[in-house]
């Protein structure tokens, strides 16, 4: 805990270790049970600690951590909303939208509520932001069209959003299995951008330039990509029994939520891909 708590930069948010302590112990109650201690330690060690840290240092107010939040995200907000929107105007008001929800209010009892007290550390603090914002468009966007069917939304590729943080029922074997056979249906080359980009945090230029090709092209690349597999997930639990209406709620589990190994049905395994890493590797050395 020492060395975690060193590691987590908390105590330059004036974060105590005993408060540092008590947010792991709020994590590990959440997502584990009956663990032993061990299996404890490797789940902290699992951590994105410094990211954990930082958000729950924002969440409670601290101006030193907004600071570094500031620096490290803000570009990155308003970047994920263009990509998201298409459009400028609508990418800065969902960015300033979410931001709202990540500085959070104060309520009457004087304690504070910001979405980032939500973040658990599991997964990268910028990957849990790209989630954020994609939720906040996809709700946005069902309050302007409760009048289109949802079967269209589904073939448009629209992702809904759970309607709780937590799942209330364990996840369905059946889309564990078909998330698993979606992803390793698809190529090489797809699965090498899909790891890159959702798994590993690297930039669409970093990825664009290993692929020798244009920025413009991986982002429409991994798009397109998000939209088949869904379609190939839903076209699975079909196949495996699902009625349509149970396939699309099935759809609205939280991914971190899915007993599947997703870098290991992402898998590098080709030759291809092996110089693909080496190119990303060294675009970022150069960088």
């Amino acid at each position: 805990m020492a060395e975690l708590y060193a590691k987590s930069r908390a105590a330059e948010f004036g974060m105590s270790s005993q408060q540092f302590l008590e947010v792991l112990e709020g994590v590990a109650a959440k997502h584990l049970e009956n663990a032993s201690e061990s299996r404890r330690q490797e789940f902290f060690a699992s951590l994105r600690i410094e990211d954990l840290t930082l958000a729950r240092a924002c969440a409670e107010g601290n101006e030193r951590a907004w600071e570094v939040f500031m620096l490290r995200f803000r570009e990155k907000l308003y970047d994920v909303a263009a990509f998201i929107t298409k459009e400028a105007s609508s990418a800065r008001e969902l960015a300033d939208s979410v931001y709202a929800d990540l500085y959070g209010t104060k309520n009457r009892h004087g304690g504070r509520i910001s979405k980032l007290a939500s973040y658990s550390g599991r997964g990268s603090l910028e990957g849990w932001l790209r989630t954020v914002l994609a939720q906040e468009f996809v709700n946005a966007y069902r309050k302007q069209r409760r009048l289109v069917s949802f079967d269209e939304e589904s073939e448009d590729g629209a992702q809904f959003a759970a309607a709780t943080a937590e799942p209330t029922a364990p996840v369905d074997s059946r889309l564990e299995r078909a998330t698993d056979e979606a992803l390793r249906s698809v190529s090489p080359e797809d699965r090498f951008v899909l790891a890159s980009y959702f798994l590993d945090g690297r930039t669409l230029a970093q990825i664009a330039k290993a692929l020798s090709v244009h920025e413009s092209t991986t982002s429409r690349k991994i798009e397109k990509l998000t939209k088949t597999i869904r379609k190939q997930i839903l076209k699975n639990l079909l196949a495996q029994g699902m009625s349509r209406r149970q396939a699309d709620e099935a759809l609205s589990s939280d991914v971190r939520d899915l007993a599947v190994d997703i870098r290991a049905s992402l898998a590098q395994d080709s030759v291809k891909n092996a110089f693909l890493e080496k190119e990303v590797k060294a675009s970022e050395g150069g960088s």
